[in-house]
């Protein structure tokens, strides 16, 4: 892609944030689920529309790329649901009100589209200069499928025991009060940072673990930088409108853990299978159609079982699933 399209891109993501934060999102409020779903379908046209954009785009792989944007969007998107259970239980730590929460997110997705565009850009780096990266990215993609499978779900979550917020707790002093709705406050004239800078913080970190899977996942779709990018950058900035809208009802994603593990394992053997045919000269590869198809597949699957489970569960007059 021309320079002219790399700097408007950046140009409208810029512009979509100030208008967020300038204009739509100015006073904290609570977003309700209706004001969520209509943000979530806002953000999921405008990927969807520069995805036909890609498709009539006047160039000879033009559907080839179209489809994997909507694939590596797909993916990303699947795989960042992981972030919002982590958001729900951050905010329930901390305390954090409703109508706050709008707010740290913001900052925490600006914080994303810094380091997911230094990952992937290093991780292209890397394969380009080293293509046996390619099969590292797709053993660690199945070693993090399997650990998430086999992950305990009653682990105690308790983020002030993180490396990164203890240290910063040395660093600077830490004001318990969090009905400010600010980062930073002045006690006896000193700057404290308050527990929203510190969920601000951890989010961050979690986001930062997030990235080390979904970018080598997302490289296996495509090493196009601009279809990486971009479609990541529109999941990403579709994340904050999305947990508003499904926080309520995270109940239905019992299973989705299953789905997640999955799929990073699917997603691993293809990278390692794909860059062995290469190197033999096969010409047999799985294909993005397949992927789609997989992460689809698996997805509807996770969903359906959780609905149909706690549906039975509470019919036998059990409600604690």
């Amino acid at each position: 892609m021309s320079l002219f399209v790399w700097i408007s891109f950046l140009v409208f993501v810029v512009v979509m944030l100030a208008l967020d934060l300038g204009v739509f999102n100015r006073k904290s409020h609570e977003i309700k689920v209706k004001e969520a779903l209509l943000w979530s379908a806002f953000w999921i046209f405008l990927a969807l529309l520069f995805n036909a954009g890609i498709y009539l785009f006047d160039c000879p792989d033009s559907k080839q790329k179209a489809l994997d944007f909507f694939t590596a969007y797909l993916l990303e998107k699947s795989l960042s649901m992981d972030n919002l259970f982590v958001f729900i239980l951050i905010f329930g730590f901390f305390k954090i009100e409703p109508k706050y929460q709008h707010k740290i997110l913001f900052w925490g997705i600006v914080g994303a589209l810094i380091m997911r565009a230094a990952f992937i850009f290093g991780g292209l780096a890397l394969i380009a200069r080293f293509q046996w990266v390619m099969y590292l990215f797709g053993v660690f993609l199945i070693y993090s499928g399997i650990h998430i499978l086999l992950e305990k779900e009653n682990k105690e979550f308790n983020p002030n025991k993180n490396i990164a917020i203890r240290l910063f707790r040395k660093l600077m002093p830490v004001a318990d009060s969090n009905d400010t709705g600010k980062f930073f406050v002045r006690i006896d004239k000193k700057l404290h940072a308050t527990t929203f800078f510190i969920a601000l913080l951890f989010i961050e970190v979690s986001d930062l673990i997030f990235a080390i899977d979904s970018v080598p996942a997302v490289l296996s779709v495509s090493n196009d930088s601009f279809i990486v990018f971009t479609s990541n950058i529109f999941a990403i900035l579709g994340l904050r409108a999305l947990y508003f809208a499904v926080a309520g009802v995270m109940r239905y994603f019992r299973y989705l853990k299953y789905a997640l593990a999955g799929i990073l394992s699917f997603i691993g053997v293809k990278m390692c299978l794909n860059e062995l045919a290469n190197e033999l000269n096969y010409n047999i590869h799985i294909s993005n159609v397949v992927s789609l198809g997989v992460i689809v597949g698996l997805l509807l699957v996770s969903i359906v079982l959780s609905a149909v489970i706690k549906d039975a569960l509470e019919r036998r007059g059990n409600g604690d699933v």
